[in-house]
């Protein structure tokens, strides 16, 4: 039995070890983080969540690892949220699911700040359905990538895909590679992160690597390749073991070699007139929901990204 499945519209997970002792409304928003941590309290006070198979009403209640933990899924709603024509990169459509490759300064989801303009106003412009697992703001929208990041997104249109992609990316079978310029040089050819990541004990708008007794935090390991050396840059690889947020970015700063124009994890001035961050998701392969055959998308990089290239190796 995988460690995350769904059975009935309800939501089941066994408490990860590192989880041991903390509440169960932040287990919760860590576990299922398209949902906030007050929605977790509201869910449990209000009887949609079991424990070892015993309904929990204390959100503060401390869980142990093992225990398995059940979370009714909220019932779909009618997005409301205004189409607009915006052009799509298409990699990939089906009746299924939808791949599409994320252009630079796109948003994914609304949220404030950002009420149009996002790739979810511009898939509700093409696609005639989407899922309604994500609720209201985030129809379709299975995993996320941020905002200055390029690149290959799946999205779902129903709701058996959605449950389908959603697994695959909880059991880190989902193949996601980056590509990346970061700062210095790396000398060793391929190196492994594996460092835990969790909210920023201080900025709760920040990831970063914590130690024990910081806080919360998930195992979180990426995989590096040297592509190419540069004076003063490394063109690199990064292939995801597991997903975290900002991960890549999280790690690579963690070992001293942040990713170029990164000014919330890297340097604030960049020798680069750049808008955020140069990372590219490049490779997205999962198992088709319907066809259950392994499939892969390659998103190219970015004119961007190919010129900053040249320019640096002049340099």
């Amino acid at each position: 039995m995988p460690d995350l499945w769904v059975e009935d519209g309800i939501l089941c997970e066994r408490i990860p070890e590192n989880m041991d002792g903390a509440r169960l409304d932040s287990i919760l928003g860590e576990l299922f983080g398209q949902y906030s941590r007050s929605f977790w309290q509201n869910r449990i006070e209000e009887g949609h969540v079991r424990l070892d198979g015993a309904t929990v009403t204390k959100a503060g209640k401390k869980a142990k690892a093992g225990q398995m933990l059940h979370a009714e899924i909220p019932e779909a709603e009618s997005a409301q949220i205004l189409p607009e024509a915006i052009p799509l990169d298409i990699l990939y459509e089906d009746p299924d699911l939808i791949v599409v490759n994320k252009p630079k300064g796109m948003v994914v989801h609304p949220a404030p700040g950002h009420s149009s303009g996002t790739l979810v106003n511009a898939l509700m412009a093409h696609c005639q359905d989407l899922s309604g697992i994500n609720g209201l703001l985030r129809p379709g929208i299975v995993h996320r990538i941020d905002r200055d990041t390029t690149g290959s997104l799946v999205a779902a249109k129903n709701d058996m895909a959605h449950i389908s992609l959603a697994a695959q990316f909880k059991e880190h079978s989902i193949t996601r590679s980056y590509r990346a310029i970061v700062h210095g040089r790396i000398q060793k050819d391929e190196v492994t992160i594996d460092a835990p990541i969790g909210r920023h004990p201080k900025d709760r708008k920040k990831m970063a690597v914590l130690r024990e007794g910081q806080g919360t935090s998930r195992r979180a390991v990426t995989h590096v390749r040297v592509l190419e050396r540069f004076s003063s840059f490394t063109y690199v690889e990064c292939v995801l073991e597991t997903g975290r947020t900002h991960q890549i970015r999280v790690h690579m700063s963690h070992i001293g070699h942040p990713v170029l124009g990164d000014e919330i994890y890297g340097p604030k001035k960049c020798p680069f007139h750049l808008e955020g961050q140069t990372l590219h998701a490049m490779v997205l392969g999962f198992v088709h929901p319907s066809e259950k055959q392994y499939m892969e998308f390659t998103a190219p990089l970015p004119e961007y990204f190919e010129k900053l290239l040249e320019l640096i190796r002049k340099q």
